[in-house]
């Protein structure tokens, strides 16, 4: 479906300096040809596009989930509006923020940051506003893991979430034409946060972005999108699916929208601890539905994509971003990039972007932002076989259509990681499909007697126990990267021997026992006062015997977005007269969060705390439950509690 010329008359925005070139073109299958500054023009219409869907799209945010919206368009901007007028311009949000993040990390270390210099700005910039995965991968940061363990389904309970698609769009928009580059790329940008099928929808939406600078067929785009995706995906079967629904339904996309959420909206085996609400393939396929339905028109898309609800901003900012590059500044209505009407700017939104959700990120010219970032495209045109030539005296990017993403060569930090004698252990620290001809091998120190190299991955089953300090080195043609690594292996565990469960609650013997099941991805208790009230949460074990204790391992489980946490902590043990007496805490590895909120509360990570050995027949960590206020859809109400999957006890 080509763009309906009538989609442009009347809704005509000037740009500055920016005179119609000549359109983009491809030479042929390798090399794609735009003039600069529609090149320009293109990359400001995404920002644009992306910060008008983002703000439109937030009054709809969680709106429409068992139906979809009314058809009855236009929508409007809706009490998004308030804000923009508090702010005289576009404010920021995640659909939007982290993209202009990684822009300045792009100007700081060059086009292609590493992961460990973006994991260095998710921890400095990003301190709340955080969900799902995003927030589990920056906790995970601050337990000293890196990128791509920060996304991985092993240590991110989030990893099939939609947080990837929102976040990664530069990447495309730097890469006109080059598809390939694009796709590959943003996949390596999603691990961050994500992993398997939850990259998908952002391989597909980055491969969209990248081929719309010289591709204006809606069909074809998605096509194009699917075609970038590994063979087996779950997300391409579902773009197919919705292909068919549009078929099927032509007229009728609610009914679409219907079929589509009752197949993919739900409880299923990877997500039964999680909020179905912002699954990636959901929110991936109300994307594809409203870009099908939209047929190209802006305004259309852009409700369409609020309809279909769900975490509806992402699907509004991605698919308005996208038809920004399509149509080009002038091709967006007037209306959307002048809400408070066009006498109130001489700018859209006043070509201002305020920052309102992250620490430390400067406030900016929505033109500047455009600029910068056509100017890194610039560098990674040039950088893989492009060039400019000048034609009627105009400059123009010839680029390498077929060009190919290498990432840079790195091995991921990762803390103390934790092994028990006797239990089979693995821990994989280079991505297996992405090792090629690496090689990987011990340049200092050993792994513990039992522990073998297979690849990139170290495993086996431990038979001495005590810390193994050793240095990593992998070699990909000559290139060599070292990265330390600590194994410390711990002797047997005594809660399994323990005669008794100690824990200020009424509950179950299985809800007991689970504490204390081995399995520190399992279950989660949450230890909730029944009056609401404040009060101090412990859990620990009772022995019929002595038994010297100086190691505790604390995994809490997945604490929950109003509570679930500790806000102090410490260890007490019982003594021969039966009091209870603070044990001596030498440390908290890694540390623990004890502000009273919710976004730096990491999700299934062992916190090691290290105390002066005693000698006791009970051991308890106690503290103070944390808790905040609700907000009025989940009831408002404020409740104090503590979230527990395991509690390991240790000799040594």
């Amino acid at each position: 479906m080509t763009i309906k010329p009538y989609l442009l008359s009347g809704l005509i925005v000037l740009v500055a300096g920016f005179t119609s070139p000549c359109p983009a073109e491809s030479l042929s299958p390798e090399i794609k040809r735009i003039d600069v500054e529609d090149y320009q023009d293109r990359v400001f219409a995404a920002w644009l596009g992306q910060i008008v869907g983002n703000i439109y799209g937030l009054s709809y945010e969680f709106r429409f989930i068992d139906e979809p919206g009314p058809d009855e368009f236009p929508y409007g901007f809706g009490e998004s509006l308030e804000r923009v007028r508090q702010v005289d311009g576009a404010f920021s949000d995640d659909d939007t923020d982290i993209e202009y993040m990684y822009l300045l990390q792009m100007e700081e270390h060059g086009f292609q940051p590493s992961y460990r210099q973006l994991a260095e700005a998710w921890k400095h910039h990003v301190r709340d506003r955080v969900w799902v995965a995003n927030r589990n991968a920056l906790t995970l940061m601050h337990a000293g893991y890196g990128p791509p363990l920060t996304g991985s389904r092993v240590y991110n309970p989030n990893w099939f979430q939609i947080d990837p698609q929102l976040v990664n769009e530069i990447w495309a928009v730097t890469a006109p034409g080059m598809v390939d580059y694009a796709a590959e790329k943003s996949a390596w940008a999603a691990r961050i946060t994500n992993d398997g099928f939850g990259i998908e929808p952002t391989i597909h939406y980055a491969a969209m972005y990248a081929a719309a600078f010289f591709e204006r067929d809606v069909d074809r785009l998605i096509d194009i999108g699917t075609a970038a995706l590994p063979a087996g995906s779950r997300f391409a079967a579902a773009v197919e699916e919705m292909k068919a629904l549009h078929r099927k339904y032509p007229e009728d996309w609610q009914q679409a929208r219907r079929e589509m959420a009752a197949r993919y909206y739900g409880e299923f085996d990877y997500n039964r601890n999680a909020w179905p609400v912002v699954d990636a393939v959901l929110n991936g396929a109300a994307g594809i539905l409203a870009l099908l339905y939209g047929e190209g028109d802006f305004q259309r898309t852009l409700d369409l994509a609020s309809a279909m609800g769900f975490d509806a901003d992402n699907q509004a900012a991605t698919m308005s971003g996208l038809l920004g590059i399509v149509l080009g500044s002038q091709g967006i209505p007037e209306n959307l990039l002048f809400p408070l009407g066009r006498g109130a700017w001489e700018a859209p939104f006043n070509d201002r972007y305020i920052n309102v959700s992250r620490h430390d990120l400067p406030d900016a010219s929505i033109r500047d932002m455009a600029r910068r970032t056509a100017r890194q495209g610039e560098n990674v045109i040039l950088a893989h076989g492009g060039r400019i030539v000048m034609i009627d005296g105009r400059p123009h990017y010839e680029i390498a259509a077929n060009a190919s993403f290498s990432a840079p060569f790195e091995i991921p930090d990762a803390p103390t990681l934790l092994a028990e004698i006797g239990k089979p252990f693995g821990f994989s620290f280079f991505p297996a499909d992405a090792a090629g001809n690496s090689t990987f091998g011990l340049r200092q120190g050993e792994l513990p007697p039992g522990l073998e190299f297979n690849g990139p991955r170290f495993e086996g089953t431990p038979t001495a126990p005590g810390s193994y300090r050793f240095r990593l080195e992998a070699n990909r043609d000559g290139d060599i990267r070292e990265q330390d690594y600590v194994i410390r292996v711990l002797g047997r565990n005594l809660a399994q021997t323990a005669s008794g469960v100690l824990i200020n609650a009424s509950i179950s013997d299985d809800d007991v026992e689970l504490i204390r099941d081995g399995s520190r991805r399992g279950a989660t208790f949450y230890n909730r006062a029944p009056d609401g009230e404040p009060r101090q949460n412990h859990y620990g074990y009772q022995w019929d015997e002595d038994q010297t204790v100086s190691t505790l391992v604390y995994n809490p489980g997945l604490p929950e977005e109003w509570g679930g946490w500790f806000t102090s902590l410490r260890v007490e043990y019982r003594d021969a007269a039966g009091h209870w007496r603070n044990a001596a805490l030498r440390s908290i590895e890694p540390p623990l969060d004890f502000d009273n909120s919710q976004w730096l509360k990491g999700a299934y990570i062992d916190h090691v705390l290290s105390i002066e050995p005693v000698t006791t027949q009970a051991i308890r960590i106690i503290g103070d439950a944390g808790g905040i206020e609700q907000d009025k859809r989940n009831g408002g109400e404020r409740r104090f509690y503590t979230a527990i999957s395991e509690l390991a006890i240790y000799a040594d």
